[in-house]
């Protein structure tokens, strides 16, 4: 029974959203309707910012509110290890662990042939303008221990192998399969202060 068209609206809108079902979207609905008018404007507000101000940064391709992000614009940062990952919220994860120096480099996804996605589709050409005008002494390649991560890994490695002196990957702590995302803080800072020599596992598998 629909009491009201646009309560229902809202709820659909809601559910569009990754993670939430029909369930999580009407309880939300219904606790925004009792919000008071205030904090309903400056949810809008936020939404509305994210969508019109949030930028990427012109470096690394991170999430920024202006032309460089935070983490390239830190002086403090290593500019000379950089972390290759799949998304933004990879960037989250490892900066969680408090393990990481150094730079970022996001390539936007991974190749997924099944997929449709191939080099050209994720930002591999920027990585190697970055490597090729940056003096970078480590690359590391913190994608997904998947497949898709795998290939995207080797396809990055033969194409930097003897322009950096270092290529190395987060250790397999890092269960197969698993993203990044969903990896406590613990493990994945171990993984990433454990990372082993790309190299040695390029070599088995040629």
């Amino acid at each position: 029974m629909t009491f009201s068209k646009i309560f229902e609206n809202s709820v659909e809108e809601i559910a569009k959203l990754p993670g939430i079902g029909k369930r999580t979207a009407l309880r939300l609905a219904l606790h925004v309707n009792k919000m008071k008018d205030a904090d309903v404007q400056a949810l809008v507000n936020a939404f509305s910012d994210l969508k019109s101000k949030v930028r990427h940064c012109r470096y690394c391709y991170n999430i920024s509110d202006d032309d460089v992000c935070e983490v390239c614009g830190n002086p403090k940062r290593d500019r000379k290890v950089l972390c290759v990952v799949q998304d933004v919220r990879d960037v989250i994860a490892i900066e969680a662990t408090q393990q990481f120096s150094g730079l970022y480099h996001v390539l936007g996804g991974i190749i997924s042939p099944i997929d449709g996605i191939g080099p050209e589709q994720i930002r591999l050409s920027e990585l190697f303008q970055r490597i090729d005008n940056e003096e970078i002494e480590e690359v590391i390649l913190a994608l997904p221990a998947t497949v898709e991560g795998d290939t995207t890994n080797f396809f990055i490695y033969k194409n930097i192998s003897g322009k950096v002196p270092k290529v190395t990957t987060i250790a397999r702590g890092v269960g197969i399969g698993e993203e990044l995302e969903y990896i406590d803080e613990v493990t994945l800072g171990r993984s990433l202060l454990a990372r082993t020599d790309f190299n040695q596992i390029y070599q088995k598998r040629k």
